[in-house]
């Protein structure tokens, strides 16, 4: 073999091998512009794509998960919804030691800005082009709702690890919270199990008489049956001082601030009237709105340790 050539050749495998380092560890730190390799999910720690539903295979999500050693075919699953700042992997972090402690697995997908842009594409689950002027020309086909991803998500979890669970546990937090409680009300058959919905900055009532998005009128579900979902094991938290009118980001206007002028007073608002609406639908009302969490703020890791207990009750 000529020697000329094989030295012109390690220096080359030397860089490229030296590449390969940088993008791993550009994917351990989280690099919200690239996607990992989908790989087997094992008992541990990581990350693995997930773009197998077709109508939105353009859109790979990063899914973060924790799995305890003693995973078996009937472990919980349990998917935990991201805020604003789309840091799934830090949403995922502060559940490690709960999903080990009550022996369940999590899953936390991000829904990158750039994938799904917005409050419309991700709180409002992109229902609509405009999900703040809604119209039916703008009406989005359902197949492509970014709530339309779990059901599948939830069935390829289920056949990586071989599970049998019949249904999902649900936690969002803030914008996560938005995403989980319309999740409930514009995918009414999915196959939830405990829900539970962290201090979301607004809410969309289930009252008919309140236009998309603060409430379900001229929406895809005004017409629908509400007994189901009223009939949705949904928990709601908040901190105590999670109170704050001009907390960052926190939408103020005046129709949304007749739902009250903080987080605190919103879930207060959003669960009476929800009841007050439940009186006059023929089914059960099971929601529940925990007490105020005392020295809590707007606090996704306080709020997760509250709602890892509640799940596993």
């Amino acid at each position: 073999m000529n020697k000329n050539w094989m030295s012109s050749l390690f220096p080359a495998f030397r860089v490229n091998m030296l590449l390969g380092v940088l993008v791993c560890l550009a994917f351990a730190c989280d690099n919200p512009k690239e996607f990992p390799d989908p790989e087997p999910l094992f008992a541990g720690t990581g990350v693995f794509t997930y773009s197998d539903y077709a109508p939105l295979a353009a859109k790979p999500i990063a899914v973060f998960y924790h799995i305890p050693e003693n995973v078996g075919p009937t472990t919980p699953i349990v998917f935990v919804f991201h805020g604003t700042n789309r840091n799934a992997v830090d949403y995922r972090n502060a559940w490690i030691n709960k999903a080990e402690e009550k022996e369940f697995m999590i899953f936390a997908p991000r829904f990158t800005d750039n994938q799904f842009p917005g409050g419309d594409a991700y709180n409002l689950g992109n229902v609509f082009e405009d999900g703040d002027n809604p119209s039916a020309g703008s009406l989005n086909p359902e197949e492509v709702w970014t709530f339309s991803v779990i059901e599948p998500l939830f069935d390829h979890i289920k056949t990586s690890m071989e599970n049998f669970s019949s249904r999902y546990h649900v936690f969002g937090h803030s914008a996560g919270a938005q995403f989980v409680h319309r999740l409930l009300m514009l995918k009414p058959e999915g196959r939830y199990g405990k829900v539970v919905a962290s201090a979301a900055g607004w809410y969309t009532v289930p009252d008919i008489a309140i236009d998309f998005p603060y409430g379900i009128g001229q929406s895809p579900v005004e017409e629908s049956d509400l007994s189901l979902l009223f009939g949705q094991d949904l928990v709601l938290i908040v901190g105590a001082q999670d109170n704050d009118p001009n907390a960052p980001a926190l939408r103020r206007n005046s129709i949304v601030d007749q739902q009250g002028t903080h987080r605190l007073a919103r879930a207060q608002h959003f669960f009476e009237r929800a009841q007050e609406i439940a009186t006059k639908v023929d089914g059960s009302f099971q929601w529940k709105l925990e007490d105020p969490l005392p020295g809590v703020g707007h606090d996704f890791r306080a709020t997760s340790r509250v709602a890892a207990d509640l799940i596993s009750e």
